[in-house]
């Protein structure tokens, strides 16, 4: 028993050795980087003789006395998994299966729902539907319970086996069953299957002088397609911009490094004081999980006023945007709380087939706030309320060009486009939005000398 107890203390050990790959969960990775980690005699320690030969006996009790033969592989591999799980909703232990799954989903595109999920309670929190999915088109919400896929419970599944359920075929069909919060009973969404292909920026004029782009994720190309969208913008409105609205709902995340790109577009380097220009910082127990970004851009918007929306889908890359903005006042944050993933993942490849990803550091804001379970907390709360029409009457009120024979004025004024259409009409679409320019317009209004 002491020879196999030290054999496998040499295993356990041998686990934490090795190069890694960092980047975050598939809704925020950064560059695969080298690193190395090492085992400390403090985790030499920990590996008691005691301990392990607890490990080693319920490995042989199951073998000996199980009701089914179950193979030494998959013994070990359950224990790595039950190792890893447990430590936190983000660290796990991938299979061969997985880890290519892995791969796949932070190196193009693949079949799926277009969800960003964490565990939580036994199954899957939606963090976010992505824009244009099919996810987001059946209904699916941010901060839904994915409870069955095809009838069968995710409780019973492993994190792996659930994300790989929700993958398959283009065009194949799949039930997903989810509690809503505020929702009695479950709600069954009949989903196709689609390739996950995601466009990153949208971009438009809201009125004639405030601009309005929507990132969905951080993706490579993310920061330079801001800049060219902004300078559109620019040219659109007569070559300046009196405010703009960035737009991070339901933003699950992305590359890190195009997080702090995106960051740069909107800061004066040279004419930061505070917190040492940083954009954001992660603090770990390793020195290899350390890791500091420095402001070195340049304002595009010269100084406009800048307001970015987020909600309770906003993670990761996200706050990090919101979080550094908003430390340097550079930006009001509008909206609702922010997710709070601030946590940092690791991927550790234990061989050519198998990895844990691992949560080894924190993100922090420039002013040093954590993100973690905590989020970004907005400067001026708006919900995401429906406006409906005069409920008495149930009409909207009328107004001049509604009116037959209407003399039409190919200008903008007063809100109402060369179309007719009323800005106010945002409002019904998208309260959140209809808020944000109010408070844009009254950031960017100079009263005449």
């Amino acid at each position: 028993m002491k020879n196999r107890a030290i054999k496998l203390s040499a295993l356990l050990i041998s686990l934490t050795l090795g190069s890694c790959i960092s980047f975050a969960d598939p809704a925020d990775t950064s560059t695969p980087s080298p690193a190395t980690t090492s085992s400390s005699p403090e985790t030499a320690k920990a590996l008691d003789e005691v301990d392990i030969n607890r490990f080693v006996d319920t490995i042989t009790t199951i073998k000996n006395n199980y009701a089914k033969t179950i193979n030494d592989q998959k013994l070990l591999e359950n224990a790595i998994r039950g190792m890893v799980n447990n430590l936190d909703p983000h660290s796990e232990y991938l299979d061969e299966n997985a880890y290519k799954a892995l791969m796949t989903t932070t190196s193009g595109a693949f079949g799926g729902l277009g969800i960003e999920v964490s565990s939580e309670y036994g199954v899957l929190k939606v963090v976010t539907p992505i824009d244009d999915t099919p996810a987001a088109k059946a209904g699916i919400k941010s901060g839904d319970y994915i409870v069955a896929l095809d009838g069968k419970l995710v409780n019973e599944m492993t994190g792996d086996q659930a994300v790989d359920a929700m993958r398959g075929k283009e065009g194949s069909p799949i039930v997903v069953t989810i509690i809503r919060p505020g929702q009695k009973e479950p709600l069954k969404f009949n989903i196709l299957r689609a390739m996950i292909h995601t466009d990153s920026l949208k971009s438009k004029l809201l009125e004639t002088d405030f601009g309005y782009i929507r990132i969905s994720q951080f993706q490579e190309p993310t920061g330079d397609l801001l800049i060219t969208a902004i300078n559109n913008l620019k040219k659109q409105a007569g070559g300046h911009l009196k405010g703009l609205v960035l737009d991070l709902r339901n933003n699950p995340g992305g590359l890190l490094e195009t997080a702090v790109k995106v960051v740069n577009v909107f800061l004066n380097s040279d004419k930061l004081t505070q917190f040492d220009r940083k954009i954001v910082y992660t603090q770990g127990r390793v020195p290899e999980s350390q890791y500091k970004a420095i402001a070195t851009g340049h304002d595009l918007l010269e100084d406009a006023p800048l307001i970015i929306l987020i909600n309770e889908g906003s993670a990761s890359a996200s706050e990090i945007v919101a979080g550094a903005l908003q430390d340097y006042h550079r930006a009001v944050i509008v909206g609702t709380t922010s997710f709070g993933k601030g946590s940092v993942q690791t991927v550790l490849p234990l061989d050519k087939n198998h990895a844990v990803k691992l949560t080894t550091a924190l993100y922090h804001t420039p002013s040093g706030r954590l993100i973690q379970n905590q989020g970004i907390i907005p400067d001026i709360y708006i919900a995401n309320i429906k406006v409906s029409p005069i409920t008495d009457l149930n009409i909207d009120p009328i107004r001049e060009f509604q009116l037959k024979d209407h003399l039409a004025n190919k200008t903008t004024v007063d809100g109402i486009d060369a179309d007719g259409k009323s800005i106010t009409a945002l409002a019904k679409e998208d309260f959140q939005l209809y808020e944000s320019l109010n408070i844009l317009k009254a950031m960017a209004f100079k009263p005449k000398s």
